[in-house]
């Protein structure tokens, strides 16, 4: 029995394996500000190029299979959900890959149109990655920014973007989730000396309103700010040598300072399930327990004034 997500997905998703990335310049990327229509050119989220990136900023990515890698130009890429269905809810997705690559197509693109279906408006990521051999990078100091600005160019954008700027969520996958938990469970840094006021996306709030981890990684686990940490949903398979403890700390620690938590480990799994790579029944429905987390929040239906993620649903 396949769940309804993954039925929603599979003729996606065999679209795109049957079309494999080939290494390539990154497409032209759109102005800083401008608003795509549907998935196109990427959102550039350092117009003036990443710190960091040097002589290689203009390399261009490379991209195989389901994998991309040798981003020094982080970007989001816009995928809307069909007008009738919008929530106003947004999905910041961060793929995982070790901080090595991107599994773009799994994890990243596939993801983005599951949740179109369910009228979320999804921006998946393409960060900086800090352990591809030669990078120049660290994980806290630009992945985690690079996810941070993402929030910060929805949450300033979202009425373009055509979403609720208190409903802006961020799902990660592996290495993803290890940004979601640095982004959303532990203190922001510090303002960068001599930080441009001409640069908004260095300003305004870059935390998010609720948080996904898909089998999260180690990283920013035990996290250093879960008093202020938002609602958060996370799943992890109980045999995830990498990952099962840390979801299970993670959850521990939400619930302990009575943040609103949900936790789902899987028997028998291991990492790397993602949406419908699995013949395990309960595992292959882990993104219906997501579905309905998401609903129990109020982020499936058009938000009401002054709703916030994690308050009760009113019943009728």
């Amino acid at each position: 029995m396949k769940s309804r997500w993954a039925k929603w997905t599979m003729s996606a998703g065999l679209a795109i394996a049957a079309a494999p990335l080939c290494a390539q310049a990154a497409p032209a990327a759109a102005p800083a500000g401008a608003i795509p229509v549907a998935a196109g050119p990427p959102i550039r989220l350092w117009p003036q190029g990443a710190p960091g990136a040097g002589a290689r900023a203009h390399e261009p990515e490379q991209a195989e299979d389901y994998w991309v890698k040798n981003v020094h130009d982080p970007s989001l890429t816009l995928f809307r959900p069909p007008a009738l269905h919008q929530t106003g809810t947004a999905i910041i997705v961060i793929p995982g890959g070790g901080h090595r690559l991107l599994v773009w197509t799994n994890e990243g693109i596939k993801v983005a149109r599951a949740l179109n279906r369910f009228g979320i408006t999804a921006l998946v990521l393409k960060y900086r990655l800090a352990r591809e051999p030669g990078s120049p990078y660290d994980i806290p100091r630009d992945a985690a920014e690079d996810a941070r600005r993402a929030v910060r160019y929805v949450r300033q954008h979202a009425a373009a973007l055509g979403v609720d700027p208190h409903r802006i969520g961020v799902m990660g996958f592996s290495a993803g989730g290890e940004l979601v938990s640095l982004i959303a469970d532990n203190p922001a840094p510090p303002p960068a000396p001599g930080g441009s006021a001409a640069d908004p996306l260095a300003q305004g709030d870059a935390r998010p309103d609720f948080q996904v981890l898909v089998f999260p990684g180690p990283l920013g686990i035990p996290a250093k700010a879960v008093a202020t940490a938002p609602p958060a949903f996370i799943t992890a398979g109980s045999l995830d040598a990498c990952c099962a403890a840390p979801s299970v700390q993670l959850y521990e620690q939400l619930r302990t300072a009575h943040v609103p938590a949900e936790l789902h480990m899987y028997a028998g799994a291991d990492h790397a399930f993602n949406l419908d790579e699995t013949d395990r029944i309960a595992v292959l429905h882990w993104p219906d327990r997501l579905a309905d987390w998401l609903a129990d929040q109020g982020l499936l239906n058009p938000a009401p004034p002054g709703a916030t993620p994690g308050q009760p649903v009113a019943s009728h």
